[in-house]
């Protein structure tokens, strides 16, 4: 309908991660963000999740303009995979540094003719029958944006990810007269941030964050390894400027951090004096109380240069006694099993360790309970829909906006793939679509179905056992021993020998009761084969580990 507004989300609700919103008025269609998540541990195999948008593939002549709210991974990570199979939209708004960084993500993923444009705040643009408006935001990268797309029946406000910051790092704090005015104007529904909703009271400023690190680096007699998220600049910027105090020269590690500062240095966001940059590789030529090295790696990934160097395998850094290493982030829930694990690894190496229980030296950039109230105030949408967190947060959002005032009527608790459909008669959901996950495994994007995660889940936990058998292609009888293969079997070598002499036998009386029953058929020979090998495996190891009876007819 020409005068009703549908939003879809197609990433990020009953989950942190894979932002992406589908909003139609008109027939014509905004996206905004297009982002990923990181694989769980049950997704065996899986390198990332994207938000499924087979939408877009069918509408794809109907999009007019797609905007990013910021830089991160959860909100334009999807993009080169977007644009691949759905097509170049008209426009792909951002910041500056939102747009250079995806400018060096499409380069790499060879999509180097898109079409994108820096949107100033307060600028406005006409993408079909919508109007679109970036608001400046505080978050833990800079060029943050909330986007309003004006229709007739209001503004939609799409807050992205952000905070009330009163004294950010570059002097820039959230427009909030802007938003102000916007509720005055008329916004039909916010779609806000609930990454927070259960923190109570106001996170920290970014600023508080500076003097903390000093006060630590200050106490440090060796070498210092700094480690944030690379698309932190401010928090990289801090780290320099203590560094420049302390005269310590600063080393850039990962290909990330390295590729993000420079680009943020470029815009003029990022700047370190001259000569105290050194190359990671020149570490050693510095006394260690005279280094600091700023790494990737605060979520223990896998490949990360933090891990590398507490596993002695990274070509430039090799962590000793001695050195003191400062994770400026906190786990993302889920990557607490792996940072644990590289925070231990670096006490067995004599390292020091310092995280932020010990010294105030991270803060959120989601803002915490008051600061979403104060967003609700600012705005006085007439329709709230709690975006971008799990269900226990969205459902908290969903309550801080009735504490409030706004009527429990118009507050919408959705879902990924439930559109919810506005006109000036009100608010409600439509008729759901496809809204599932596509997984990136190696270069190929797909949907692997359940049998294939399943076995990969068996194959990592009870191994694979192959069994060949070569029967009389007349009556099915076995004609030559069974050559038994077994890999990742638990257990199994305490007594490999007596144990395949014992399989051999079940495999023979196995091909013997079929022959006798006349079975030759090579797929209902592996059928019993399977059923016979799986029986005796967990009877004698309580495991179940996949089989694989292969017959070969001779």
């Amino acid at each position: 309908m020409s005068d009703s507004v549908r939003i879809l989300p197609l990433g990020g609700l009953g989950e942190i991660g894979k932002n992406m919103t589908v909003v139609e008025h008109g027939g014509r269609i905004v996206v905004v963000d297009a982002g990923l998540m990181f694989p769980t541990a049950e997704m065996l195999g899986i390198d990332l999740v994207l938000p499924d948008f087979s939408y877009l593939r069918e509408r794809a002549d109907d999009i007019d303009a797609i905007v990013l709210t910021h830089g991160h991974e959860d909100h334009v990570g999807a993009l080169p995979y977007v644009l691949r199979e759905v097509g170049m939209p008209p426009v792909i708004y951002g910041g500056p540094l939102t747009i250079g960084l995806v400018r060096s993500k499409l380069e790499e993923h060879k999509l180097r003719h898109a079409p994108l444009e820096v949107l100033d705040p307060g600028e406005r643009v006409t993408a079909g029958p919508i109007e679109i408006e970036t608001i400046h935001m505080s978050h833990s990268i800079p060029d943050a944006r909330a986007v309003a797309l004006h229709t007739p029946l209001g503004a939609v406000l799409v807050t992205g990810d952000y905070r009330f910051d009163q004294t950010p790092v570059d002097g820039r704090p959230a427009d909030v007269a802007r938003l102000a005015a916007l509720g005055s104007e008329g916004v039909v529904c916010l779609c806000g941030d609930s990454t927070n909703a259960d923190r109570p009271g106001v996170v920290p400023s970014e600023a508080s964050v500076g003097p903390a690190l000093l006060d630590v680096f200050g106490r440090c007699t060796g070498r210092i390894i700094v480690t944030c998220f690379a698309s932190n600049v401010h928090r990289v910027q801090q780290v320099v400027d203590a560094a420049a105090k302390l005269d310590r020269r600063v080393a850039l590690v990962g290909r990330s951090m390295r590729k993000n500062f420079n680009i943020a240095t470029n815009l003029g966001i990022a700047n370190a004096p001259d000569g105290l940059l050194i190359p990671p590789k020149e570490i050693e030529d510095f006394p260690d109380h005279k280094v600091i090295a700023i790494s990737t790696g605060s979520q223990g990934e896998p490949l990360s240069a933090l891990r590398r160097m507490a596993f002695n395998d990274h070509r430039d850094v090799e962590l000793h006694s001695g050195d003191t290493v400062i994770f400026a982030a906190t786990p993302i829930p889920g990557n607490e099993r792996s940072v644990n694990e590289t925070i231990d690894r670096i006490y067995e190496i004599g390292a020091r360790v310092v995280t932020a229980a010990d010294a105030p030296i991270h803060v959120s950039g989601h803002g915490s309970r008051e600061e979403l109230k104060l967003m609700l105030n600012l705005t006085r949408p007439r329709h709230v829909f709690p975006f971008h967190g799990d269900h226990k947060r969205i459902h908290l959002h969903a309550e801080l906006a009735e504490a409030v005032g706004i009527p429990a009527q118009r507050i919408h608790k959705g879902r990924n793939g439930l559109p919810l459909l506005i006109d000036a008669d009100g608010a409600r959901f439509g008729d759901s679509v496809g809204a599932g996950m596509i997984f990136v495994d190696g270069v190929d994007i797909g949907d692997p179905d359940d049998v294939a995660l399943r076995d990969r889940r068996m194959l990592s936990a009870d191994g694979v056992f192959i069994v060949v058998a070569t029967v009389d292609s007349e009556d099915g009888s076995s004609v030559a021993p069974p050559e038994i293969i077994f890999r990742g079997v638990p257990f199994l070598d305490v007594e490999a020998d007596g144990f395949v002499g014992e399989l051999r036998e079940v495999v023979e009386d196995s091909l013997a009761a079929a022959a006798r029953e006349g079975v030759n058929e090579p797929v209902l020979l592996q059928q019993d084969l399977h059923d016979d090998i799986a029986a005796f495996v967990y009877e004698r190891l309580r495991r179940r580990p996949m089989v694989l009876p292969v017959v070969v007819e001779v």
